[in-house]
């Protein structure tokens, strides 16, 4: 097989796994009206009992997972509101769309998010909530708790990237220095039927962890968030009026997050639409419609992206070598999300520093395509969804007076693949279930 076509093929592949968790046929899948009965996932609602339906939402496919409820239930929807990232809009009739910036939060976010805790604190007992949440949906409903400014959750944001925390402690951070994160959105709506529908960008699709969890109940701690602040070594940069959030709350003078039991949870339905599980059995069986014997590694990737790649490129040798774990034509797909430690002042994402650290470990390798993007058309503060790279990559790049190495120092990916035209670009899908990567060999 021609290196074009392992490398054409890899696009497609990636592409059927993106189309798998469509937002809007996510949400018709588990939605269905017959009459006044709605029925979502293994519960049936009648609607007829409700004096209003309203709609929220926070993350980029928000707006997209709107439409079909507005065609679905037509004027009985009385109104909503969603938070999107910029970019991210889709025409919608009934529900208002209001842009905000992503993975920073800004006042666009705040100021939706103020308005979405207004909006709720007016429904009652009688009154039934939508609530969308999808990838960004954290940091895109920000409203820190009191004393906390916008400008201090930014900062502290920015430090955990930098510093390369995982995205559940990242999210515990979130919960305890928010008015609507860790359960507490809940607690606003309640006493009203809450329905959440979630496109899960989490590791394990834990409900506590998707958009920092408004809608569940939060196991974490004020002491859990301390000792994160400590593992990093970061109490004496994160701002003042955070730290002493969480040293108060420690010390029990603040209350803690809603727990599992709460009756604030008991009107509440959490389903999951759409995970990276599903984006990654879509692209297994387009491998084999293509013709290649395609094993699904991993979703729960997790870790430094540079050294999930020299595992991904292992698996490509092992193939070579002994035909081991699958024989050739192969296509080897995992999912989850890794993070980077970022060191250097380049542009890139962890997507596009995967297949750079992958390009540098096959290097010299025949017939070998790697491709990492993420599902929902951006990776990091880019334009590219990821990258694609083969054993000649290393190469063409010195031809063309790259040092790879130097790139992937420098967190540069982004422009090491641009001059070698090796960025995959999709544009907003309007989905997001965390990451898809392939390895190709044949």
């Amino acid at each position: 097989m021609k290196l074009e076509q392992l490398r054409k093929d890899a696009f497609t592949i990636f592409k059927e796994g993106v189309r798998a968790v469509d937002p809007v046929n996510a949400v018709k899948n588990y939605l269905s009206l017959q009459d006044s009965t709605l029925t979502v996932a293994d519960r049936t609602y009648n609607l007829a009992g409700y004096d209003n339906i309203y709609l929220i939402g926070t993350g980029k496919a928000s707006a997209a997972m709107a439409q079909p409820i507005e065609e679905l239930l037509g004027n009985r929807l009385k109104t909503g509101i969603v938070n999107v990232k910029y970019g991210h809009t889709v025409p919608l009739e009934t529900v208002q769309v209001n842009e905000a910036g992503h993975p920073v939060p800004d006042k666009a976010g705040l100021n939706g998010a103020k308005q979405i805790a207004r909006f709720l604190s007016q429904t009652g007992e009688k009154d039934l909530v939508f609530f969308l949440i999808s990838g960004g949906g954290s940091a895109l409903m920000p409203f820190p708790a009191e004393g906390v400014t916008l400008e201090d959750k930014q900062k502290i944001t920015t430090i955990l990237l930098e510093v390369g925390a995982a995205i559940h402690e990242i999210n515990a951070l979130r919960k305890h220095i928010s008015q609507v994160k860790g359960g507490r959105l809940a607690e606003l709506t309640h006493p009203s039927t809450l329905i959440s529908l979630i496109l899960s960008d989490v590791i394990g699709d834990e409900l506590d962890c998707i958009a920092s969890g408004p809608t569940v109940a939060d196991e974490t701690t004020f002491n859990y968030c301390l000792k994160i602040l400590k593992k990093y070594d970061i109490m004496d940069k994160i701002p003042p009026a955070i730290l002493g959030l969480i040293e108060k709350g420690d010390r029990g003078e603040i209350k803690e997050t809603p727990k599992s039991g709460d009756a604030v949870f008991h009107r509440t339905q959490n389903v999951i639409i759409g995970s990276n599980i599903i984006a990654i059995e879509a692209a297994k069986q387009k491998a084999g419609e293509l013709g290649y014997n395609s094993l699904i590694l991993s979703t729960f990737m997790h870790g430094e992206t540079k050294e999930v790649a020299k595992v991904h490129a292992s698996v490509a040798r092992e193939i070579i070598s002994t035909n081991n774990p699958i024989p050739r034509p192969a296509c080897v797909i995992s999912g989850g999300e890794t993070t980077v430690v970022i060191r250097g002042k380049g542009l890139g994402g962890r997507n596009q520093e995967f297949v750079l650290a992958a390009a540098i470990e096959i290097a010299g390798l025949e017939n070998v395509v790697v491709l990492s993007g993420g599902t929902d058309g951006e990776d990091g503060p880019t334009d590219a969804a990821g990258a694609v790279a083969d054993g000649k990559t290393a190469r063409r790049a010195v031809e063309s007076g790259l040092d790879a190495w130097h790139y992937l120092c420098e967190n540069n990916s982004y422009n090491f693949f641009k001059p070698l035209n090796d960025l995959v670009f999709t544009g907003p899908t309007f989905t997001n279930v965390m990451d898809l990567r392939l390895v190709m060999v044949s």
